[in-house]
């Protein structure tokens, strides 16, 4: 379906007390400095909350002032990011945008579209420049609403977003004890010279197509059993849901693509891993800025049909991501010579890249500003080619997969009859 939005206001919200001056600076650490500037963007859905003019400008209010109030915990979102070194703490404040929806929210939630959904940000995605955070405050026809959040990959990855978006939902319902966010990132991974190294997504001239498959738990437990090691019989270890559902996608695209006609094409493919968890000692889950790694898994000949073979090649990849990996990577000309590796090789001869982000058992669905839980979050259509972002599903058990493809591969992949028959129906 076709959104047809239309703006109604913009106004900048500062945070509600300036910035002490000990805290103007804020320094990107070497994680900031290599990840990509875009934006990462996610939408919460509420229904018919504004039933009334009145109501809807009780809202509006109450979402300002619970940002600017969010703000003044996270002061760098309200700066501006200065030459990929540091944040200007200077309490310029954030677009916060008010726009109407010509359709009800039941008709974006039964089908949603993609790219349909990137009209309901404040910001293009793949255009981060100075502004850490943007945010679209959308009202559909039947009253419902959808909350536009976009915050710049440079400041901080997606448990970053939440921790911010989950606190000031509690700000904005009247929370009191407040867990507030530590920023620690510069001094655990500091900052360094990446001459060389250009962090930009490369564009591609083609057109790229997002898409949404929906599995279902059910499904989702045949294609773990599908992939389990049954070498041993008495007790087959099975793939999570992630290793499993990252395979058998994987394949399909192998399929759609031809890559197996292609012997001398290098193939990778990555998963953003969390590094907090693999810290010694671990971090908080609201220690804020970019800490996350990916893990790389080069498919041998056999797992690019035999999947069986690549669960297990993506499990010990990811297994390697522990404490002596993360000292190298804080140690940074290792981790940052292998990413200049990676990125050119699309240059030196044919490669297939293809990448996991996993946002499941994050605290997607936690954003209650008062008026309950969202009934549904969904992403947006994406610029960047060959690659997949899970999100739980509304009900909780299912995953969402969120396919990025050339429009002929999507094609290709898209009325593959192996992955009809394990995803739900009307996706798109």
């Amino acid at each position: 379906m076709n959104l047809e939005v239309e703006v109604i206001s913009k106004v900048i919200i500062q945070p509600s007390s300036p910035t002490p001056e000990r805290l103007r600076r804020y320094q990107l650490s070497f994680l900031d400095q290599i990840t990509p500037p875009v934006y990462n963007p996610l939408v919460l859905f509420y229904p018919e909350k504004c039933d009334t003019q009145e109501s809807k400008i009780e809202i509006s209010n109450q979402l300002k002032q619970s940002i600017s109030n969010a703000l003044t915990y996270f002061n760098p979102l309200a700066g501006r990011i200065r030459d990929n070194l540091f944040v200007d703490c200077n309490d310029e404040g954030i677009p916060f945008v008010e726009a109407r929806v010509k359709c009800q929210l039941s008709e974006v939630i039964k089908d949603p579209v993609p790219l349909e959904l990137n009209k309901l940000f404040p910001f293009d995605l793949y255009d981060a420049g100075e502004l850490p955070l943007g945010i679209q405050f959308n009202i559909f026809d039947c009253r419902g609403i959808g909350v536009g959040v976009c915050i710049s990959h440079k400041l901080g990855d997606a448990l970053s977003f939440f921790t911010f978006v989950n606190m000031w939902a509690a700000i904005a319902r009247g929370e009191k004890k407040l867990v507030t966010p530590e920023f620690v990132s510069a001094s655990l991974f500091p900052p360094r010279s990446i001459t060389g190294y250009n962090p930009n997504i490369r564009q591609t001239k083609e057109k790229i197509i997002t898409k949404r498959f929906v599995f279902t738990a059910s499904k989702i437990e045949e294609i773990r059993g599908k992939y389990a090691d049954k070498t041993s019989s008495e007790n087959p270890k099975r793939p999570t849901r992630i290793e499993a559902l990252s395979a058998f996608i994987w394949s399909r695209f192998v399929v759609a693509t031809k890559v197996i006609s292609r012997p001398d094409t290098f193939c990778a493919v990555f998963h953003l891993v969390n590094l907090r968890t693999r810290m010694d000692p671990p971090l908080a889950d609201y220690s804020f800025g970019n800490l996350y790694s990916f893990a790389t898994t080069v498919p041998s000949m056999d797992s690019r049909e035999n999947c069986h073979n690549l669960v297990s090649q993506i499990r010990d990849s990811i297994r390697k991501i522990n404490v002596e990996y993360v000292k190298k990577v804080q140690d940074g000309q290792d981790h940052l010579d292998y990413i200049k590796e990676i990125a050119e090789r699309p240059i030196r001869g044919e490669t297939s890249f293809f990448s996991c982000t996993s946002l499941c058992r994050f605290p997607l669905y936690e954003a209650d500003f008062g008026w309950g839980k969202p009934i549904w979050v969904g992403s947006a259509a994406r610029a960047s080619t060959n690659g997949v972002i899970f999100l739980d599903s509304a009900s909780g058990d299912g995953i969402e997969a969120w396919v990025n493809l050339k429009e002929e591969d999507m094609a290709k992949f898209d009325c593959d009859e192996e992955l009809l028959a394990y995803i739900a129906p009307k996706n798109n």
